[in-house]
Order: structure tokens, then sequence, then C-alpha cells
């Protein structure tokens, strides 16, 4: 055993020790029973949970200029309440963020800034001319990313020559070809493609004078005109851009063959795409796209895509007496599954011992099976010979299931007892999600989310990377929430042994392993340890014990953990920040998976649980701890903050027996 492993897993720390005693028993206990309380009257009657879903200012604030492009007009009550939305959440130093209490963003506060002056804003307001202030002083739109000087251009506020070229051409491209556009992660395959269409057509709707940005350019007689090549641009960066510049050329050429057979492949491409909800891949950013796409090809506002396409963006918006908020996605099928699972664990350490008869879970167990996916979506390219059976994240995604949900839900589902006929159907589903999971495994044995073998590097150099992660990379918490399923399922299979070689190889130096869909070190250790515990790892074995003395050197003073986005950016900050409930319950059950549940620090962050819970048995949690693209793009789940503190409570309940021992050995 390492010796600074051996000193940081078993000595006492500086605190008051908290004994497991009858009183924590049953303090824990009654949190318990006060968050299945909680749930229970969030579920909705159908029987699925769904939590707000919110990222920053620029999303909501995004509405009013899409409601001008594709109408010319906005509602000037949805107008108002966008406004008092984004002005509530700037910095003091005029900034917008990426995230909740993160430092200001320059392509955030562009984006607000001309929302607000097109909502009929003045650039002379004070909290204008700081907002002003701050952009100029980071560069102004010149610096900004490329899907931000996009959407400006579409606005006639930036040049469509400066922005990147994507050739509708590339959809010719056959599928075993190096770059095709199947080697694109599934969200920027889909908002690419409609960028092709955009960036070929160029359409442009202009605004009032008074909503013009020529103030945000550091020389607003000297606008760009090219693709910048900033400084620190690598040498496959100055090849994308080279390659930019031939498009470029090409564009100018008066006759350029193939390129309106290419466009209407492209645009049937977007058509097809296009779900029953209206959406495309059940996320605002190709959604939004495709239907600027559509409009700049000359589609009317009653054609039915564009018609089906804007009615549903009105199921994201959650409106109040005085603000408006555009969701980025929305999440049903996570947080139900999580929901689930949370209360059946608990449920099970209760007096009923027919807790999977509960008629919470046998409703959300109906609903989850309802939402199961038997489309061959773009995952099928790959998978030719896969037939499905899989979960997306939202209501609506056929194209688009997940490794993550369709992990999560079988596991859901075997909590929930339902009727002999439903359970061989259930069975069925089990079955068609597992086989689709490992024919998922990519070749280095871990999991992405949505792909198979999606890791051509290269293409993290193309110009839209600075916004847009290219790539589906296999990523740890996916893998380890694979692991948790095939331990109960297949737990014999090899897919088990190439999954934890997977993880033990891309455990950081420290113990920490990166986490791609939360944040981040805290989430991605946690759910690693849960997983490999899972499949069997001891808790004296070395990747065990390195994760878990990771996390207790990551421990905040007040008993909690908390780690914020900019960990992304500077990993050298990784598991610090304030407190909050999600993340202290990662911490949790990580600690708990590599058997330190009865170490001090344990105890002291199930008491930190405790003392922050409310009176309606859920958490406070205004801070962001879900990832949506790493270094620019976040997001605040509204469930987190009750579903892991439940799981995270139950699991320390379940081993209220061990904890003793565990502290008499640790002292010996």
């Amino acid at each position: 055993m390492i010796p600074e492993l051996t000193e940081v897993l078993t000595r006492t720390p500086a605190y008051p020790e908290i004994e497991t005693s009858l009183q924590t028993q049953t303090a824990v206990a009654t949190a318990i029973r006060r968050t299945q309380n909680y749930l229970l009257r969030a579920q909705h009657p159908d029987g699925y949970w769904v939590g707000k879903l919110e990222a920053d200012a620029s999303v909501p604030a995004g509405y009013i200029p899409l409601m001008h492009f594709m109408y010319g007009k906005i509602d000037p009550l949805r107008r108002d309440k966008v406004v008092n939305k984004v002005r509530r959440l700037q910095n003091a130093d005029g900034s917008w963020s990426a995230f909740h209490a993160g430092p200001g963003d320059l392509s955030v506060s562009i984006q607000v800034y001309f929302a607000l002056k097109l909502g009929g804003i003045s650039a002379d307001q004070p909290f204008m001319q700081r907002a002003r202030a701050f952009i100029l002083a980071q560069g102004g739109i010149d610096e900004a990313n490329v899907i931000t000087q996009v959407w400006l251009a579409l606005f006639g506020q930036f040049d469509w020559e400066a922005t990147p070229s994507i050739p509708p051409e590339i959809i010719l491209l056959p599928n075993w070809f190096y770059f095709n556009i199947y080697e694109l992660a599934s969200w920027s395959r889909a908002t690419i493609m409609a960028l092709a269409v955009i960036l070929t057509c160029k359409p442009v709707v202009p605004v009032p004078a008074s909503a013009g940005l020529a103030e945000l350019y550091v020389q607003p007689g000297q606008r760009q005109t090219r693709p910048a090549l900033r400084s620190d641009s690598p040498g496959w960066g100055r090849f994308f851009l080279f390659v930019d510049h031939l498009f470029k050329v090409w564009e100018r050429l008066p006759f350029q063959p193939g390129r309106e057979r290419a466009l209407r492949r492209v645009e049937q491409w977007i058509l097809d795409h296009q779900e029953a909800d209206g959406g495309w891949g059940g996320i605002m950013l190709p959604w939004i796209y495709s239907l600027v796409a559509l409009r700049g090809l000359g589609y009317t506002q009653d054609h039915p895509a564009i018609a089906r396409g804007m009615a549903g963006i009105q199921d994201f918006i959650l409106e109040d007496e005085t603000t408006l908020t555009l969701q980025p996605a929305v999440s049903p099928v996570w947080d139900t599954a999580w929901a689930t699972v949370a209360l059946g664990e608990s449920f099970a350490l209760g007096e009923s011992g027919l807790s999977p008869e509960h008629p919470a879970l046998r409703q959300a167990a109906r609903w989850l099976l309802s939402q199961e996916i038997q489309h061959a979506g773009d995952w099928r390219i790959k998978n030719p010979h896969t037939p499905p059976g899989c979960w997306a994240f939202e209501f609506i995604n056929q194209w688009y299931p997940d490794l993550d949900d369709t992990s999560l839900v079988p596991r859901a589902l075997r909590l929930a007892r339902l009727s002999e006929r439903a359970e061989a159907g259930k069975a069925a589903a089990i079955q068609r999600a597992l086989r689709w999971i490992l024919d998922m495994q990519s070749k280095d044995g871990g999991w992405a989310a949505f792909d198979r073998d999606n890791n051509k590097s290269l293409l993290t150099h193309v110009p839209f990377a600075d916004f847009i992660s290219p790539l589906d990379p296999t990523c740890a918490d996916v893998t380890a929430h694979v692991l948790e399923l095939l331990s109960d399922l297949q737990p014999g299979n090899p897919a088990v042994e190439r999954g934890i070689a997977y993880l033990q190889a891309t455990q950081e130096p420290d113990g920490a392993w990166y986490g791609r869909w939360g944040v981040n070190y805290l989430y991605g250790t946690s759910m690693a340890l849960a997983g490999l515990a899972a499949v069997g790892l001891l808790p004296e074995q070395e990747c065990m014990r390195r994760g878990a003395a990771w996390l207790l050197s990551r421990q905040n003073q007040d008993g909690g953990w908390g780690e914020t986005c900019q960990t992304y950016a500077d990993p050298s900050r990784r598991g610090r920040g304030p407190s909050t409930a999600s993340q202290t319950a990662w911490a949790l059950i990580g600690l708990i998976a590599a058997g330190q549940a009865g170490h001090p620090a344990a105890a002291r962050g199930i008491q930190y649980l405790l003392d922050t819970q409310q009176a309606g048995g859920d958490w406070s949690e205004v801070l962001f701890t879900g990832t949506g693209f790493p270094r620019v793009f976040y997001l605040h789940y509204d469930l987190y903050r009750v579903y892991f503190p439940l799981l995270a409570l139950t699991r320390y309940q379940s081993n209220f027996e061990n904890i003793g021992s565990f502290v008499e050995r640790s002292m010996q």
C-alpha cells in the first residue's frame, strides 16, 4: 500500500468525531423520508420527473433575435420578460457568465448585449455601458467565438466573408472516407449540416439602426473580412484555415459543379432528421440553426417544417409573471431514471417488502418503457447490424439515443415490479438495451455518449471547435454507468474487463477521473469508483484507494464538497469550489463505493447534507454542476440537488452496520 494513501485514508481530521449513534441514524432516516416525499410530490401524473434545465443568459436572450429572424417581430410582453431575465444575470463588471458565479464570458456577453439592443434597450443605459466596456476590453466582436460571429452575421452585424466555410459538398463524402459527417459528434453533425446551408446561402435579416453593434468593434472601421489566424493556432488549426481559404476561392468561381446537388442533399438530410416535436437532436443549438437554414433556403413561415419547429420551441419555454427562460433542452428520461433509482434504493431499506410495487416506481417504469426508441438513428452508420433498443435524454429524440440514459434506464426498470405481462415486456426491453450497449463499446474499452469510436482528434482543430465540441470520445462517467448495469446483467462478459481496464488507464496521476458530463473531477471520480465497485473491485485495490484518497483530500471545511466549471479550463482547480448538495452527494457515493463509509470525512459530509436540507426535503443549489460543452457551455439541472443527495443518504444508511468496524480498524 502507498504510504501517503494510508495516511489520507486513516488519519482522524481535527474535527469532533461524529459518531454513528442512534441519533445520527434517526436523522438520516428522517432526511431520507423528507426527500422521498419531495420527489413523490414532484412526480408528473404520467409517471415521469423533469426538472428545470438552465444554461447561460445567451440562451433566453437568443429568443429575441430568433423571433426577429423568423417573424420580424416578437410579442412585447415576452420581450420584456426576456430582458428582465437576462438583466438579473448580469455581473457587477457588466458582463454575463457562461455559468453561475463564473467570470465574464465575451461571447455570451456579446449575444446578450445584441438581444437587449434588439429588444429596444438603449446603449446609453448605464448597465449597457458597463457591458460594452467589458466587451471592448476583451477584444470586441473580432475575438468572439465562431458561432457568435455567425449569429451576428445573420443580422448584418458581422461580415460573412470572415466566417469559416462549410461547403455542403461534405455530405457527398462516403462513410469510409477519413473525414465525413458521421465522424463528427451527433450534436456537431446536426448543427454543421444546418450551418453548411447557412454559410452557403448567407441569409441576412436587417435590424433597426438602433440595434446595430458598430460600437462593439475595437476598430469599427476595420471589421474582419476573413477568418482570423490567432497567434496560438496550432499547426492543424493553420491547416484548416488554409483549407477555408481554398473553399472561399471555390465559392467565388462562377461555376461550381455539384454545388446545387449537394445543397439539396443537405436540405433533405435536415428535413429527414426533424423530430415529431419539430426539433432537431432534442437541443436548441441544432434546432435553431436548422430553422434558420430552412428559412435561408426560402421556406416560408407557414411551411410545415417551420411551423412545427417554432411550435416545438414553445415547450422549452418556462415563463412566469416577470421572466422568460428558454431551456437548452429538457431531461425527463435522465431525471426519471435517476429519481427512480434513488427512490427504489431508499424504499428497499424501508419496512415494506413490496417496495418494487410502490405506485410511483410502477408509474415511472411504465413511462420509461413507453420512451424506448426502436428507430435506427445515426448511430447505425457504424453499427449496421445492431438492432435498436435504447433511450434518449429528452421526451422526443429518435435520431440520437445515448449510452448514459440507456445504461441507467434498465437499472431503474429493475427496481419496479409490474404485472406479469408487463414484466415480460420489460425484460425484453432490457435485453435489447443490453445488446445495443455492448455493440456500442469503443475499441479503447470505454463508452462514449452517442457513438462508437468517434475519436479522430484531427477534427478538434476545425474552426467551429471553439464552441461546438466536434468529437464524442469515450469518457469515465459514461463507462462507469455502463459497468454498473453490466454488473447486474452480464458480470462475466469480456466487455466488463475491457471497461475496467479503460477506467484504470484513464485515472489521473493524482487519483481523480475527468468528468465529461458533470462538473468535473468530483463527478468523474465518484461515478468511476461506483462503477468499479459494482463490478467487483475491492477497496484495497490501488485505483480504488487512490480515488478515495483524492476525494478525501478535496473536502471543504464545512464538510461538503464543491467544484466549479472553471476546472475544465484550469485543471489545477480540480475538486475546489463552494460546497453544493449534488457534488457532496457525488463525493459520498464515491467514498462509500470505495469502502470509506466509516471514515470521519463521510460522517462530516452526511452532516453537511443534514444541516443544509430544507424543510420541504430538498436542498438549495444555484451553482452549475452539469456540463454541455467543456470550457464554453454548462448546465444547471434542478433535480440534481434532490435525487443525488437521496442516493448518498440511502447508501450511507445501508452501510451503518459496517461503519463501526471501519472506525475500530482505522484507530488500531
